[in-house]
């Protein structure tokens, strides 16, 4: 992890689960240190690079709570989704997602920027309340499409607790990263291999 010039520390954020929800999921992970969501410049620079957020939207507004309310969001929506998929109830979890859903999402207007082209904006400053209900929404509308449900996966990554939509043709997606996890795996495979050579 890395500083760039605005001081926002560089975090592999990474958008390849398929839904804003499981995205959202993915920025905790266990063992992974301290809460990287409750720091300002990282919830702001998460809500933009998620796109919930236009891009060129200011971030001063996201605030602590803002920070707290989504470690929050998430833990209900992972508790949610991992019952779902063990077959189990969660639904203290369910009645906050829905709960946080019933709030209206972020209003978007479209604009011209200065070569002519239409760019999407917000129809006014960023509130915390109509972000959460966007990625509430995106959770219900996940976990209520039986189509979607069905192509959800726990990568088979070494330590890797990321759940994603498999989009693959076939259904045979192995890992929440073919590039990350998928390469991992391809690297300690050679590894065994070159040693169980090396030991004959």
């Amino acid at each position: 992890m890395t500083t760039d010039a605005t001081g926002t520390a560089d975090y592999d954020w990474r958008f390849d689960s398929g839904r804003t929800c499981l995205d959202l999921m993915a920025t905790s992970a266990p063992g992974a240190g301290p809460e990287l969501l409750l720091n300002r410049g990282f919830l702001g620079r998460w809500l933009l690079d998620a796109a919930l957020l236009p891009a060129g939207t200011p971030v001063s507004v996201v605030d602590g709570p803002w920070a707290d309310r989504f470690v929050e969001l998430r833990l209900w929506i992972d508790q949610l989704v991992r019952a779902e998929l063990g077959g189990r109830f969660a639904d203290s979890a369910l009645e906050r997602v829905n709960a946080l859903a019933t709030a209206s999402p972020p209003s978007i207007r479209a604009v011209r920027d200065g070569n002519g082209s239409l760019v999407r904006t917000l129809g006014g400053t960023p509130e915390c309340t109509a972000l959460l209900a966007a990625v509430a929404r995106d959770a219900l509308d996940l976990l209520t499409d039986p189509q979607a449900l069905s192509r959800l996966r726990q990568c088979e990554g070494e330590s890797c607790r990321r759940i994603y939509l498999d989009t693959s043709r076939g259904r045979r997606r192995r890992w929440c990263s073919s590039e990350v996890c998928g390469n991992r795996e391809r690297v300690a495979r050679h590894r065994r291999r070159a040693a169980a050579v090396a030991r004959v």
